[in-house]
């Protein structure tokens, strides 16, 4: 749909004078049909012991594909990534200390690949694990579930 706008000075207001600027502006006819949905993972973020009655804490969250790193995401929900060491030398978020390890349980596919400083600090490491500040959720189009277990080094 198009409205016609006519700007004209007010002494020029009779009807033998023409327009001296005459605009079309496009006024959208469904605010809908321009915005689309992003896609999301959800997220699940298994805690590292059990309560006690066996259960593992699990705290739930999603993000939008492609967007965050895994570290962002777990620091804006308050879910604890570092254990005492890590809470005190940690880099940051800049890849160069190791202290964010994270298992990724279920959705390995929905992540980037490991990176090279992931490749270089998680050498001995199983495939599964990763470091939260070089993990990508999501690559903007897909979506999906992870699951993360947090502070995989104190498993028994």
């Amino acid at each position: 749909m198009a409205a016609r706008i006519t700007f004209r000075p007010p002494e020029f207001t009779k009807k033998h004078h023409k327009p001296l600027i005459s605009l079309t502006k496009r006024i959208p006819t469904c605010i809908y049909c321009t915005t689309t949905t992003k896609p999301e993972i959800e997220l699940e973020f298994i805690g590292p012991k059990p309560d006690e009655n066996g259960n593992y804490p699990m705290d739930k969250t999603k993000a939008v594909s492609g967007e965050k790193l895994l570290r962002n995401i777990m620091s804006e929900n308050k879910i604890e990534l570092y254990a005492a060491y890590g809470k005190v030398m940690n880099c940051g978020g800049g890849g160069s200390c190791g202290t964010c390890i994270v298992e990724i349980i279920q959705g390995k596919d929905v992540l980037n690949e490991r990176t090279n400083t992931e490749l270089r600090y998680l050498k001995k490491k199983p495939e599964s694990w990763r470091l939260a500040c070089q993990t990508i959720v999501g690559n903007k189009e897909n979506s999906g579930k992870v699951v993360v277990q947090r502070f995989p080094q104190w498993k028994k």
